[in-house]
């Protein structure tokens, strides 16, 4: 079974936002990138095929050279090999673009996301790909497992989850549940070693334009003062519920 991983370049969630150019782009100054979380997840399942099925586990990522030391980073988790669509992942149709080109000159057969990324959080690379390959395509999974060509994959619902059968080829869209926290792998000095060894295929980009373009972003409001109110005060604290917060 050969496993493609997509995996997004993102911000570290302790980073400081900000925006420059009237608030039209990201400031990446100062910025710590790490693998998307979501992605991180699906590799991590990923790791678990390739250890008991001996499936082998490619990881790829839509993105400039500034993108490469997150890729080492998927590598020395355990991936097999990388590949770098050298380009800026414009909006999600372009990525989606540049990553059908992949699975098809690789044959993959099992394709894993995140179900979206943290930080623009469109959430629609993996659907998008699945549409342009005509795969089969399941959303917001919490549980995988492939036995041949038989997937059977857990996603999550309103109110519950919903069991699934399908087949190969198939992009899977993932969060956490399809592996817990505790299970995610901390790169070794060994596997931070062996890394560097690894395959990093830089691929130039397909013909595709972006559909979508930023225009501003905007922070939320800043958190305003606390008030303290006694706790004999009752009437007090309904007037404020009720006058300012308006949450009742």
């Amino acid at each position: 079974m050969k496993i493609l991983v997509c995996i997004s370049h993102v911000p570290d969630t302790t980073s400081k936002i900000n925006f420059t150019d009237n608030d039209s782009k990201f400031d990446t100054n100062g910025i710590q990138y790490v693998i998307n979380p979501y992605d991180e997840f699906m590799l991590t399942r990923a790791m678990w095929f390739k250890e008991k099925q001996g499936a082998t586990v490619t990881v790829v990522n839509v993105g400039d050279a500034t993108t490469e030391p997150t890729l080492r980073k998927a590598l020395a988790i355990g991936a097999d090999d990388a590949i770098r669509v050298n380009a800026e992942a414009t909006d999600g149709f372009f990525v989606a673009k540049q990553l059908v080109e992949v699975v098809k000159n690789g044959g993959y057969d099992l394709v894993l996301a995140g179900k979206e990324s943290i930080d623009y959080n469109g959430g629609m690379v993996p659907g998008i790909l699945a549409s342009l390959l005509d795969y089969n395509f399941v959303n917001a999974c919490v549980g995988l497992e492939v036995e041949g060509s038989d997937v059977k994959a857990i996603r999550e619902i309103d109110g519950g989850e919903e069991t699934l059968k399908a087949s190969l080829p198939i992009v899977i869209a993932g969060q956490k549940g399809v592996v817990e926290e505790k299970d995610l792998r901390i790169p070794n000095m060994r596997g931070i070693m062996m890394a560097r060894k690894k395959p990093l295929a830089v691929v130039e980009p397909v013909d595709a334009s972006a559909t979508t373009s930023a225009q501003k972003f905007e922070k939320p409001a800043a958190k305003g003062a606390v008030k303290l109110v006694d706790a004999d005060n009752i009437d007090e604290l309904i007037n404020l519920l009720h006058n300012e917060a308006k949450v009742i």
